[in-house]
């Protein structure tokens, strides 16, 4: 198995009859960004022109190390990684702003918990702009899925993701701009 590594990007394209910019987070699994475009075709298939708007290797969350093994792997951990996007809302602003959070967490509820800890959560919300807090774990969740739920159906297959602790890490470069995907 080649150095395998996960991936977390913001894919951006505007869709057809759309007036704005449309972006959804894709989780993937390569050895290097290149590899990841025919899973990105096949995560947003269509005729429009997608691009990275933004993209991680993730190696490190929350003092772990983040590590691709195969399936049958058994790595006996608890702990796994979720993916959170969080939205509010702020005074004389006409949009609802979102924040993701990356956690190591042994379940929906802390992780939740390890979600309204965050500045975002905390400063991201007013009387009389009614978020929509989730009822089972009360914050303002768009999406909490654990990441490993959310791979391609072969990755699921194919892969797990290993938490190793070690804080001894350098932390995950962002990587922002336009980027194409027939210039990677």
């Amino acid at each position: 198995m080649e150095n395998l590594k996960l991936f977390m990007l913001m894919l951006g394209c505007k869709p057809p009859g759309r007036h704005t910019e449309q972006h959804d987070i894709f989780f993937g699994i390569a050895a290097s960004l290149r590899d990841l475009v025919p899973q990105i075709h096949s995560f947003w298939p269509g005729p429009q022109k997608i691009h990275i708007d933004a993209w991680r290797e993730v190696n490190k969350v929350d003092g772990y190390e983040v590590n691709i093994v195969p399936r049958d792997n058994d790595i006996g951990q608890t702990n796994k990684l979720f993916f959170i996007n969080l939205g509010g809302y702020q005074p004389n602003r006409f949009e609802e702003q979102h924040h993701i959070v990356l956690t190591v967490q042994q379940d929906f509820a802390s992780a939740s918990k390890a979600a309204k800890a965050t500045h975002f959560f905390k400063h991201n919300h007013f009387a009389g702009a009614n978020a929509h807090i989730d009822d089972k774990y009360g914050v303002d969740v768009d999406d909490i899925y654990l990441v490993e739920d959310i791979l391609s159906p072969s990755q699921k297959e194919s892969f797990r993701i290993a938490l190793v602790p070690n804080s001894n890490l350098p932390e995950d470069a962002i990587n922002l701009g336009y980027f194409k995907l027939d210039r990677l």
